[in-house]
């Protein structure tokens, strides 16, 4: 399989190098050309001369010479490595090429010295403007013949060698937006490392008072199942400050241990040749004074964010840092670290860009730059032990620089003294523990040990209280942010569209003349879709828009035609009512016509025919009125799309033999859809058309055929587009990966070859089919540059559900929840969501439903009925790490008079409590017991008692017993705990409450003595 290199960006770049060069500032300005060569070096991880390479290809290319020459560009390398070039050196029709220089390539000889390739390269080298000074990278020094053979040809030659190394990195460190995208996602692995991962293992051995070395016991390669590397070794140390002075990063494991103190955390992931770092330092029970420092060092930072600007020189902020310290802590200006950090890109440390006091480059926006600054050799009185004397604190992130905001920091982890504190004692026990000194020493790690789970058993949450405190803290963001948009949105008032006012005649002479209407007949215009009707002798005419219904019968002798006309106060359905254009005027509401069966002497026909005709006339006209409106109605509201703009490159990315849903016509067509510039194409076999385009898409979901019959690309659109005469929001293409009907008339053996190759000849057809369209999506995205992303559901979220008719599978993705496999699709975007909530919620229950209220009140609640009750802890897991707010309750709710009395009245609504009434813990006692009925009749009246919450904080203090004896005390209601023997006999016979048998049973078991046997019967 070919190696793709993407030429734009090769192009873009060369360009920015070439341009830099052409400026002729620093060394730039004494080099008359760049040579770049690259050799074997399994030991050199980082490199100029391969980052350059990457930079430019992608890829790292060993045994390439590349000579940058004024007017030409030569690549040295071997047959493979030429092929691949060749992708870059072939510029025609290509218009971003324009203004790069040509390229040559050589290809490398293996039994020959390269003397005629080498001669090649001097000789442009020597064309290139004077031809004296080559600029190259001094510290690269790679070994081997070839390389060595070359670097004795251009000391043969007499060429000046100058470094370039610093011109270089300032060109590469501005990073575009594709890099940019690769840096924020390695630091967004670093910090799900770090937090998920690093510290629980670091807490998990303060816990254990294990002795460990510093690189050892940390080892992230079985956690990490990513395509991401480990751009530099891990590092813990907890030993003095003499270590922090600028060379952290590449610190040396030696034989100290690590020991409780200030424990500091260096580390960094590359993630497709970008690297990130993050450092941390975990302090284990700070005395105050090391919390005060380590506060400052946290203000420190902020202050230096603040300086780092584009066009700011790095010593300018370095010397702002200086004096900010000086005003607030100038003891602490000599602990400072040397440099408060460098750049960082496909290198992890760039040596020219160091964040310090001599540095003259400036700043520039789209600059990486990785933050480390700390204090060190700080003395901590306080400390018992030799090891424990001496500290330093270090504090890093990766940041990224801005136009005039201050630098944006992309791994945000954690770092208040509140996260990063272990602390192993309360301080009401600080006077027993210092006189028990002797025996903490006698005791050895046991005592510390035990003090810590003792600590963590007390002030650590469960995993429940930390969800409920989230929860609570997302109520309260939730009112509030709902209040503000509500009120915004206050005064203005829904525009309600008139029902269109449908005139027959502008004026009379359109009034037809014809034989029917003299003979006060009903006739029919069929041109301007009116009927002609005598009223009081007088022949009027009503537009067909204004007929309601009509209906014909016989009864005897005569022929009855009744037509109903549509007037204020008649069902014109819920959100119609009152839109005529003049409700006050007169209405006709309804006209009766009768005529005979029975043909009079001299009459050509029955007078009932025109009854008959009149009624079938108006039936089509009607019909087709109605078609026509119904077609506009669609078109309402469709925001006119951009054309797309076609790509004629026959590599665009496609998909063949794909369905699409809804159907084009009554039959569903195969059809291929293609990507291009601005959008997709979907072709079918009979040549209809569909355009989506991508700043149209809202979510691009990839369903996998795992467990399904079917492989689904689905795109959920921000505005309708219309095809097939509707107009659609939802739009997917698929195909089938296997039978979807089973033959169970078919004799079936569990032996049969045919049905194990059909089973063989499935599991491949679904492996092609998942490669090819992994395949697309991976074009798609960098075809867009990543603007457009595809989400891939998680199955392993999922759970079973009925949005509508039938149930399915509901899954999460990145940022909704979806199910794609059945027809209508279901697809929530979170981001408009408000809360969620679970009705019917009950122990004897075994389904839910689920709620979902969206921020703009205005739109219609959705409900997911029959949700197994088993899911239900999952599914808070889930919206709790989306940080969105859930309620439960016992009873279903009539939620669109709930949504009515908000909008009609925001301000009461959040005066009494917001969403709070939702919430089973603002309830009162008797909640549960109002009926189903009594909720949908009256409007919910929600309150939140203080009391009730200060008693819940405080409940939450008592030991495990006293919570045991008060869960068996409110196990029965208020009541049932004064009750008698044979009342609560009595109760436990009706059945009333679960609660009451199981309180019944444990008086049995509390009041019957051990040795008499007792039998009782539940009814």
């Amino acid at each position: 399989m070919a190696v793709n290199l993407d030429k734009e960006a090769y192009y873009r770049r060369i360009k920015r190098l070439y341009g830099n060069w052409k400026k002729g500032e620093d060394e730039f300005g004494k080099v008359d050309a760049i040579v770049v060569s690259v050799g074997v070096d399994e030991e050199i991880v980082y490199a100029k001369s391969t980052a350059i390479q990457t930079w430019l290809f992608g890829y790292e290319l060993t045994d390439t010479i590349m000579v940058f020459c004024d007017t030409k560009i030569i690549f040295l390398a071997s047959k493979k490595k030429v092929d691949f070039l060749k992708q870059v050196a072939v510029t025609k029709g290509n218009e971003n090429a324009n203004g790069v220089p040509p390229i040559t390539l050589l290809t490398r000889e293996k039994n020959e010295s390269n003397k005629a390739n080498f001669d090649k390269m001097i000789e442009a080298i020597r064309g290139s403007k004077e031809g004296k000074v080559v600029g190259v990278f001094s510290k690269d020094k790679f070994p081997g013949e070839y390389m060595k053979s070359w670097n004795d040809t251009i000391t043969a030659e007499g060429l000046e060698k100058v470094d370039i190394s610093a011109v270089v990195a300032y060109t590469m460190a501005v990073k575009e937006d594709g890099e940019l995208g690769l840096m924020k996602k390695a630091a967004a692995i670093t910090s799900e490392v770090y937090s998920k991962f690093f510290k629980e293992r670091v807490m998990e051995i303060v816990d254990a008072d294990e002795v460990r070395r510093r690189n050892s016991g940390l080892d992230l390669k079985n956690y990490m199942r990513l395509v991401v590397f480990i751009c530099r070794q891990l590092t813990t140390q907890s030993n003095p400050g003499h270590y922090f002075n600028g060379q952290l990063f590449f610190c040396s494991s030696d034989k100290n241990h690590m020991h409780f103190g200030a424990i500091t955390c260096a580390m960094g992931i590359r993630y497709k040749s970008y690297c990130s770092n993050l450092v941390r330092t975990l302090m284990v029970d700070p005395p105050q004074e090391m919390q005060d420092n380590y506060n400052f060092l946290l203000q420190v930072e902020e202050e230096l964010l603040k300086e780092l600007k584009h066009g700011v020189k790095i010593c300018d902020a370095y010397n702002a840092v200086l004096e900010y310290m000086k005003k607030e802590k100038s003891e602490l200006v000599a602990k400072l670290t040397k440099n408060l950090g460098f750049a960082m890109g496909i290198e992890f440390r760039e040596g020219s860009l160091v964040l310090n006091s001599k540095n003259q480059y400036k700043l520039k926006k789209g600059m990486v730059l990785s933050i480390s600054l700390g204090f060190a050799d700080l003395v901590n009185k306080e400390a018992k032990k030799d090891e424990q004397k001496k500290y330093a604190l270090f504090i890093g992130d990766t940041i990224q620089i801005n136009e005039e905001d201050a630098a944006t920091i992309l791994t945000p982890v954690k770092k208040k003294i509140k996260n990063v504190g272990i602390f192993l004692k309360n301080d009401d026990e600080e006077d027993e523990e210092e006189d028990g000194d002797d025996a903490e020493e006698l005791l050895g790690k046991g005592a510390r040990s035990a003090a810590l789970l003792a600590d963590r058993t007390r002030n650590e949450m469960t995993a429940e209280e930390k969800r409920r405190a989230h929860q609570k803290e997302l109520a309260n963001h939730l009112n509030e942010e709902a209040k503000r948009r509500l009120t915004e949105q206050k005064g203005e008032q829904q525009i309600q569209k008139a029902r269109k006012s449908n005139v027959s005649y502008k004026n009379v002479s359109q009034m037809p003349r014809e034989k029917d209407i003299r003979e006060m007949k009903i006739f029919i215009d069929k041109k301007y879709e009116t009927v002609v009707m005598p009223v009081f002798g007088i022949a009027t005419p009503f537009h067909i828009a204004t007929i309601k219904n009509i209906s014909m019968s016989v009864e005897g002798d005569y022929t009855y035609l009744r037509i109903n006309f549509f007037v204020p106060g008649s069902s014109l359905g819920r959100q119609e009512g009152n839109i005529f254009p003049n409700p006050d005027a007169t209405f006709v509401k309804e006209i009766t016509y009768r005529a005979s069966n029975l043909k009079a002497p001299g009459d050509t026909s029955v007078p009932s025919t025109n009854l008959q005709n009149a009624f079938r006339i108006i039936k089509e006209v009607q019909k087709r009125y109605k078609t026509r409106e119904a077609e506009e109605k669609e078109k309402e509201g469709i925001v006119k799309q951009d054309s797309l703009v076609i790509n004629l490159n026959r590599s665009n990315p496609k998909l063949k033999d794909l369905y699409i849903r809804p159907n084009i016509a009554q039959k569903r067509m195969q059809g291929s859809l293609e990507a291009h510039t601005n959008g997709f194409r979907f072709t079918s076999v009979r040549g209809d058309k569909v355009d989506i385009l991508y700043n149209n898409i809202k979510h691009a979901i990839f369903q996998p055929c795992d467990g399904e019959m079917i492989i689904v690309l689905h795109f959920h659109l921000k505005n309708a587009i219309m095809f097939g005469k509707r107009r659609h929001t939802d739009v997917q293409f698929y195909t089938e990966v296997g039978e979807i009907t089973t033959d169970l008339g078919k004799h079936q053996h569990m032996h049969d070859r045919d049905d194990l190759y059909a089973e063989q000849m499935e599991r491949e057809m679904r492996h092609k089919l998942k490669s090819a369209f992994k395949n697309f999506i991976e074009k798609v995205e960098t075809l867009t540059k990543e603007q457009l992303e595809f989400e891939v559901p998680f199955r392993d979220l999922g759970f079973q559900g009925a949005p509508y008719r039938s149930t399915c599978l509901l899954q999460p993705t990145s940022g909704s929840l979806v199910n794609t496999t059945e027809w209508p699709p279901f697809v929530v975007t979170l981001d408009e969501v408000e809360l969620v909530h679970f009705e019917r919620v009950q122990f004897h229950l075994k389904n839910f439903d689920v709620v979902i209220v969206y921020k703009d009140y205005s739109k219609k609640v959705t409900m997911i009925n029959a949700v197994p009750v088993n899911s239900l802890d999952p599914i808070k897991e889930w919206l709790n790490s989306c940080d969105i707010k859930y309620t439960e309750g016992v009873q279903s709710l009539n939620w669109t008079k709930i949504m009515k009395t908000i909008v009609d009245d925001p301000e009461g609504f959040f005066e009494q409590g917001g969403w709070s009434f939702l919430d089973p813990e603002s309830e009162g006692s008797g909640a549960e017991e109002d009926s189903e009925s009594e909720m949908e009749d009256e409007t919910f009246n929600p309150s939140a008692s203080e009391e009730e919450e200060e008693e819940e904080d405080s409940d939450e203090d008592y030991s495990s017993e006293t919570e045991d004896s008060n869960y068996s005390a409110s196990v029965g209601s208020e009541e049932e705990s004064g009750k008698d023997w044979d009342e609560l006999e009595e109760e436990a016979r009706r059945g009333l409450y679960l609660e009451g048998i199981l309180f019944y049973v444990k008086n049995i078991k509390k009041r019957v003595p051990k040795s008499q046997k007792c039998v009782s019967h539940v009814k």
